[in-house]
């Protein structure tokens, strides 16, 4: 848990409106588990009606990404995408502001010993996994057995990144944003955890076209960057949610011979480890990201 004091919250009238949508969002995340699921089913449900935009995007990635798929294995899949979704919101509601105590008998991690021999001799290590549903609350989960820090992009509402970064700060070492290298590298370099998730679009120019799902797909190049500057070991993070609600945690072996001195490959070697973990849970991967907004010169948009 990091020591840093909390800024200040922003309490002007203008910020109201979102300070009673997170009094909510605190309430929820302190419903019973099992009740939890049930609303989680309804929200995906009503998710998947009213998001209509964003169940474009996500057909639309899974019509891009599994054309080996019938039309109607792909409905049941997107089916399947916004229930995740609606489970989604409230596991990240539990794990920034409620208890997880529900949880300890409920979750398995494997792989464990990848992660301690990596750390051997002081060495730092960075650990990458794809957008899940079940992302916050299995790295929260994680956090009971090794001090981790994060990093992430802000959000762009300031109270709801004060309440998030607060709630995180509950469980994690340290959460740095994606324009904080520095501190980041200085974790790394001190024998420090660092998870991220280097899988979504960005405007970041650090970032290189590379297969994804046999797309090309506009990449940071960070996992490299990092790795490279500070000596530290990549580990691949698996999650799942389990249909019994339980929660299956897999650390696998390190990335062997990386960084390379070709930044693109590396990239592209990420993009394919995250892809084969996505390929075990496809409905549990966040498919109304619009990934494959940016195109290469010439090709055809994805999303109309």
């Amino acid at each position: 848990m990091t020591d840093a004091p909390t800024p200040r919250p922003p309490l002007t009238p203008r910020h109201w409106p979102t300070w009673l949508a997170i009094a909510f969002g605190w309430t929820l995340a302190r419903w019973p588990w099992s009740l939890a699921r049930v609303g989680g089913r309804a929200l995906g449900l009503l998710m998947r009606v009213a998001m209509i935009e964003r169940r474009r995007t996500a057909a639309a990635n899974l019509a891009l990404c599994f054309p080996e798929l019938d039309e109607g294995a792909r409905r049941r899949l997107l089916r399947e995408h916004f229930d995740s979704l609606g489970l989604g919101v409230f596991e990240f509601l539990r794990a920034w502001w409620g208890p997880i105590a529900p949880l300890d008998q409920r979750y398995t991690l494997e792989g464990q010993a990848h992660l301690e021999a990596a750390r051997a001799g002081g060495r730092g290590v960075i650990l990458v996994s794809p957008h899940f549903t079940t992302l916050e609350i299995c790295v929260r989960l994680l956090c009971r057995h090794v001090p981790i820090a994060g990093m992430y992009r802000p959000h762009d509402e300031e109270v709801l990144e004060w309440a998030v970064r607060r709630g995180r700060a509950r469980y994690t070492q340290e959460m740095f944003t994606r324009e904080e290298l520095r501190p980041a590298l200085r974790h790394l370099k001190n024998g420090g955890v660092l998870w991220f998730a280097p899988d979504q679009e960005t405007r970041r120019g650090d970032s290189v076209f590379v297969p994804f799902f046999g797309q090309p797909a506009w990449s940071l190049t960070s996992t490299h960057q990092l790795a490279r500057l500070s000596g530290a070991c990549v580990l691949t993070l698996f999650h799942e949610r389990l249909d019994d609600g339980s929660y299956r945690l897999e650390i696998g072996p390190p990335l062997e011979d990386f960084p390379s001195a070709d930044a693109t490959a590396d990239t592209a070697r990420v993009m394919q480890a995250l892809e084969r973990l996505i390929r075990r849970v496809p409905a549990q991967y966040l498919w109304i990201h619009q990934r494959f907004k940016r195109r290469p010169k010439g090709e055809a948009p994805v999303y109309r």
